[in-house]
């Protein structure tokens, strides 16, 4: 199975992202209009094998070429405000550098279709002449996260952030603390439920077919189902579109959240790194 395929399965679909809204650049397409999606999926729950078939979209918003710094690096955290990415294809990850600075693990720095992750800061060090950022790795376990060096990374100031209630079954999105949208969405059945925890956008994808299972676009996310371990890809969780409108304010996905394909489109300006707080 291909890297491509094998990330695929996604606790109702693999993932996506969007472009940036003017302060922010990443290569993705800007916002813009889309037409409604035509009749309802014939399959609004899809098999896990058919979610392999996103490993098929029309392409990554984002090449893999080495980015260079879109901010400076940050004097102070302001949490869930700055994330950063590798200079090169793979991201070198440390235990706490109070420890002594061990290298634990490298991480691709590319998801499966070549864009860039964006790994949201929580805290920052200074030890000699080095600067140290605790990230958010986007690998299992949820919540999974580690130590980077300031050289061999370039930042990113975010100003998105988006929150799923599963109660009330919505969606918001707030831009610089203001909520810019407010939406009902679809949320995981009870024998699938959606995984609650802090996550970030991890990719971004356009499906072939706005009336397909996963509409017209998909917010791929860091985390993982914790009861569709079994799928490819582990059961990566994505905000994703759905061509039935009637999935609104009720239980029917695999996990993850739903949002009719006219008001997704409206989330294409959220970037890479955003963070995503779904709770109870």
């Amino acid at each position: 199975m291909t890297p491509r395929r094998s990330f695929i399965a996604c606790i109702a679909l693999l993932a996506l992202l969007g472009a940036s809204c003017g302060e922010y650049t990443d290569g993705s397409a800007s916002a813009r209009e889309f037409p409604e999606a035509a009749a309802p999926s014939t399959s609004p729950s899809p098999s896990p094998r058919e979610f392999l078939e996103v490993g098929d979209v029309e392409t990554a918003h984002e090449t893999a070429q080495i980015v260079q710094a879109a901010a400076p690096a940050p004097k102070s955290i302001e949490r869930w405000g700055w994330a950063l990415r590798a200079k090169a294809s793979r991201l070198n990850v440390y235990d706490d550098p109070n420890g002594g600075t061990t290298l634990r693990m490298s991480i691709d720095a590319l998801n499966p279709w070549g864009q860039r992750i964006a790994f949201p800061i929580r805290g920052v060090r200074v030890r000699g002449d080095t600067t140290w950022y605790r990230i958010l790795l986007g690998i299992e376990p949820n919540g999974s996260n580690g130590w980077v060096k300031g050289d061999d990374v370039t930042f990113d100031r975010i100003r998105h952030r988006v929150v799923v209630d599963l109660s009330e079954r919505t969606l918001r999105h707030y831009r610089d603390g203001k909520l810019r949208h407010r939406f009902s969405v679809g949320i995981g059945a009870p024998g699938t439920p959606t995984t609650v925890g802090r996550f970030f956008v991890w990719a971004h994808l356009d499906p072939r077919d706005a009336s397909g299972p996963y509409g017209s676009y998909l917010l791929g996310l860091s985390g993982f189902s914790k009861v569709l371990t079994y799928w490819p890809g582990g059961g990566r969780m994505a905000i994703h579109g759905t061509a039935d409108p009637t999935d609104r304010g009720r239980q029917v996905s695999y996990g993850c959240p739903r949002v009719f394909n006219p008001q997704m489109n409206k989330l294409r300006g959220i970037p890479m790194g955003t963070t995503v707080v779904i709770r109870r």
